[in-house]
């Protein structure tokens, strides 16, 4: 599994919005999207939108529009949204749980490279399967605010 940019810029863009939610904000303009997080706007639209499709944002048109998540933070899987945006978690076919493809070894089920492909296949589905964009967004949060309470302190300790 490679992460995209694309599947990249999904997994910022609902964290972003996670985090705005947790705000109390109720819609991110695009523009203030795409400028926070440092992604060019036209790529940022389009990947908004297949989130849209795939039904994890609502977006309202106008001014004041933007985009918001359509669901609770705690239902969004970080695998789910990877494996909706670049597909399969697994680095080769022959592993995969959705996209199988047979490969060329002659001893597939007695193959190495697969057998080594799955606990890597296996590795990366535990950790994106079992955390959500709440857990994400909430360590988000943390580190957040433990820097700033050590970003206070390096600057009193330098002042004295």
């Amino acid at each position: 599994m490679k992460l995209t940019k694309r599947g990249e810029y999904a997994l910022r863009a609902l964290i972003h919005l996670g985090l705005a939610q947790k705000q109390g904000r109720a819609l991110v303009p695009v523009t203030e999207l795409a400028d926070k997080e440092n992604m060019p706007v036209k790529f940022l639209e389009q990947i908004l939108s297949l989130l849209k499709e795939q039904g994890l944002l609502e977006s309202e048109r106008g001014a004041k529009g933007g985009y918001r998540l359509s669901q609770p933070m705690d239902s969004i899987r970080m695998g789910d949204v990877v494996r909706k945006v670049d597909g399969p978690l697994a680095p080769i076919g022959c592993v995969s749980l959705s996209a199988y493809d047979r490969c060329s070894c002659p001893d597939e089920e007695h193959c190495g490279l697969r057998l080594l492909m799955l606990d890597v296949r296996n590795a990366i589905s535990n950790v994106l399967d079992r955390c959500t964009l709440q857990q994400t967004v909430e360590v988000t949060l943390r580190q957040r605010h433990a820097d700033g309470r050590s970003n206070k302190t390096k600057k009193k300790k330098a002042a004295a």
